[in-house]
């Protein structure tokens, strides 16, 4: 009896068929199957026994039998009297069958040498062609990762000066800068000097509070001085944009730098791999992977374009520079002249303002001297008036005396007319007397006038005066020309 995992030796003629005990009932097969269940042809496995081609077997049509707990049980004594019957039924092969059996295996034994020789030179001579040329493709890839060494080389080298130029100019910008802000900061002083210089000029009084020369000068000043800081706020505003511009295009041209010192690392590192060097390995499916972003023709496209970027933003920083200068040297150049027209129209002033306090004084000292004579003119006509009163009192005396003259004795002679014509001509003359000193009071009464209008004017010039020194004296401070090109 043989083995029951051994595979079979025979090929059946005839199907055996299938004793009438191991069918089962028809009342018994589940309502889901038919009658006879699909023939499957068996794969290979490693849990069946195998079956050479040559060999065949009878076909079997097995049918379903009630799954159940008894045929879970059944032992494999009780299968081997079955296997062993059925191996007792097969059929044997001829006496011919063997010897062609033999022949076969022979002719196909040495076809198989023959094939195994003719492949070992196949081999042989494929092995030595495949090294040729796996060596072949080493060495051209190694001469592209030179070739591509070399290029990342060169394009660092133009990075490292570009970003050298770059930096150089942005260093230029941020002084032009800080310049700008100390003009700007020295602008500031010059301004509030004017506005206080107005706001003192207001405290002029009278006649004095015009608007001169001096106060069309100083409106100018401030706005020559307003109209240069917003020139100057302006182009600092730019030159605050235009450094932005300028560190972003050194961001990108420095970042553009370290991704290529970083490649060229990693292409040097396998420029210089060899199959004895250490660190090689298997990366299984490596070359199936592809995450490029990038040919060499916009690989090397965007470094030019990082290169020309920053160019252009450098060529607008040298020329926004020029124009700060510029700018610069014009704006101290205006403060400048609009300060030397503020301080000639204050000369002017101060001048004209001390030439008439001069006259006023001469003046005034003349009125006061008048005053002066007119009152003495007033005592002499008051002392005149006085002395009419004692030839008045005799000529009156005398005709009151003479009016006692008895009966005819009143005569009206020559005497009486005298005497009623010396009372009438000192009448006139104490009346003529009186009109002068009320003239005279009047004139007197018109110099104190003209003298007070002097003396406030006197005052009103004084304060002027003193106001037009005083803003001269604040002017002192306006700042040098080299303080307001921001180079100090």
């Amino acid at each position: 009896m043989e083995p029951v995992s051994s595979p079979l030796t025979a090929t059946r003629t005839h199907p055996r068929s299938t004793p009438t005990k191991f069918l089962p009932a028809i009342s018994t097969m589940a309502s889901s199957y038919k009658d006879r269940f699909p023939y499957y042809p068996l794969s290979h496995s490693s849990s069946l026994p195998w079956m050479p081609s040559t060999y065949k077997t009878a076909a079997i049509n097995p049918a379903l039998a009630p799954f159940s707990k008894t045929s879970q049980v059944t032992t494999a004594s009780k299968k081997l009297p079955f296997i062993s019957k059925r191996t007792t039924l097969l059929t044997r092969y001829t006496p011919d069958d063997w010897y062609r059996s033999n022949l076969t295996n022979c002719k196909e034994s040495e076809t198989s040498r023959h094939n195994a020789q003719s492949l070992r030179a196949d081999t042989s001579c494929m092995i030595e062609d495949k090294y040729q040329q796996t060596k072949k493709t080493q060495v051209e890839s190694t001469k592209t990762l030179g070739v591509r060494d070399s290029d990342i080389e060169f394009w660092k080298r133009e990075l490292c000066h570009e970003l050298d130029e770059m930096i150089g100019e942005t260093n230029a910008l941020t002084d032009m800068k800080k310049r700008l802000e100390r003009a700007l900061a020295e602008m500031e002083a010059p301004l509030q000097v004017a506005q206080e210089c107005l706001l003192q000029r207001e405290k002029r009084m009278g006649i004095d509070l015009v608007h001169d020369n001096v106060e069309k000068e100083l409106f100018t000043e401030v706005d020559v001085i307003r109209s240069c800081q917003e020139k100057v706020q302006q182009y600092l505003d730019e030159a605050k944009a235009q450094l932005a511009s300028n560190r972003a295009a050194q961001h990108e041209l420095e970042r553009d730098l370290a991704n290529k010192q970083a490649a060229h690392r990693i292409d040097d590192k396998c420029h210089r791999l060899r199959n004895t060097s250490h660190g090689v390995s298997y990366y299984r499916g490596v070359e199936r992977v592809d995450a490029t972003i990038s040919v060499p023709e916009s690989w090397a496209k965007f470094t030019d374009n990082n290169i020309l970027h920053s160019q252009s933003q450098r060529a607008a920083s040298t020329k926004l520079r020029d124009n700060i200068e510029n700018l610069l040297v014009v704006t101290a150049n205006e403060m400048r002249h609009q300060f030397n027209r503020v301080n000639v129209a204050f000369t002017n002033r101060i001048a004209e303002t001390a030439d008439a306090k001069s006259k006023i004084q001469t003046h005034l000292a003349k009125t006061l001297q008048e005053i002066f004579q007119m009152e003495i003119t007033m005592e002499a006509v008051q002392k005149a008036i006085r002395d009419q009163g004692p030839p008045l009192k005799v000529a009156q005396t005398r005709l009151d005396e003479r009016m006692r003259r008895p009966n005819v004795e009143l005569c009206r002679d020559t005497a009486k007319l005298r005497l009623v014509n010396e009372v009438h001509e000192i009448d006139e003359t104490v009346q003529s007397l009186q009109q002068r000193l009320r003239d005279t009071e009047d004139t007197l009464q018109t110099l104190v006038h003209a003298k007070s209008v002097l003396q406030h004017d006197l005052v009103v010039k004084a304060n002027t005066l003193f106001i037009d020194q005083k803003c001269m004296g604040m002017r002192k401070t306006f700042p040098s020309t080299v303080r307001l090109l921001g180079s100090v």
